[in-house]
């Protein structure tokens, strides 16, 4: 049957004529971002770190020098998405603060 529902061009789990089955939205997370993004930050600051201390002869014998620059490029945004999320979460407060929520 999924033959043939595929070559009518409808890859559906469901018959054509059959309900879907509805499903209501969940509700968004409430998640601090700056927490999160730091949390990457220093990952990605480890990484670097233990890359440089314990496998930079391994990377350059092998030609994988660029895995370096990838955890100094990945901390790098991670410093600016720190810097991004503080100033948004900040803004946020002083709206809502505005506002009397």
């Amino acid at each position: 049957m999924l033959t043939r529902l595929a070559r009518a061009g409808n890859l559906s789990r469901y018959a054509p004529g059959v309900p879907r089955p509805h499903r209501p939205a969940p509700e968004p997370l409430d998640v601090d971002a700056v927490s999160v993004v730091t949390a990457g930050t220093v990952l990605w600051a480890v990484a670097g770190l233990l890359l440089l201390a314990f496998g930079r002869g391994w990377l350059a014998d092998h030609h994988h020098t660029n895995w370096l620059w990838t955890c100094a490029a990945g901390f790098g945004f991670g410093v600016a998405g720190v810097w991004h999320c503080r100033r948004r979460r900040d803004r946020l407060g002083r709206t809502a603060a505005a506002r009397g929520e």
